[in-house]
């Protein structure tokens, strides 16, 4: 029997964007399993909570990762990435890279990884030219001020953040 390939893909992802979309189609290329694992700090209060960004997931990416066959978990952590991801029986770490600036932060953060879990590899995946430009804060900046997020925003999460700023 062939070894399952894990994957394990950390973020906010508050909210999703068509970035995270990018890496997860190309994670998907490269892995059996893909775990997306959504960060939850106490100290932070993000725009929309756990369940509602694991349903956005969810929604988003199952479509992707049945076109591949690959098999799609969502949690949640709150610990090191690498602790959450050996949790998940995960041997990859998917990391999606916009520029030279995430390069640095990334190649540093993979370095720290390596050294406490030498059995989990970091893959950095280069975002497509057509995403590279967004990124979540931008996109909750925007939505918050009124501005249309489509071009940035699976569909689902574009209505998901018109209902949230509908609240205010």
């Amino acid at each position: 029997m062939a070894k399952t390939r894990t994957a394990f893909y950390t973020g906010s992802f508050d909210p999703v964007t068509n970035g995270h979309i990018d890496v997860i189609a190309g994670a998907a290329r490269l892995c059996d399993r893909l775990v997306l694992a959504i960060g939850v700090h106490p100290g932070k209060t993000p725009l929309l909570s756990a369940e509602n960004r694991t349903a956005l997931l969810r929604e988003v990416a199952t479509p992707l990762l049945s076109a591949t066959g690959t098999t799609l978990d969502v949690v949640t952590f709150d610990d090191l990435a690498v602790d959450a991801a050996r949790r998940a029986g995960a041997t990859i770490i998917m990391r999606g890279l916009r520029d030279g600036s995430d390069l640095d932060y990334e190649i540093q953060m993979a370095g720290m990884n390596a050294v406490m879990a030498p059995d989990i590899q970091t893959v950095f995946l280069p975002a497509s030219a057509a995403v590279r430009h967004i990124t979540a804060t931008l996109v909750r900046q925007i939505a918050a001020m009124g501005g249309d997020v489509t071009p940035f925003a699976p569909a689902a999460v574009v209505q998901a953040l018109k209902d949230r700023f509908a609240q205010r």
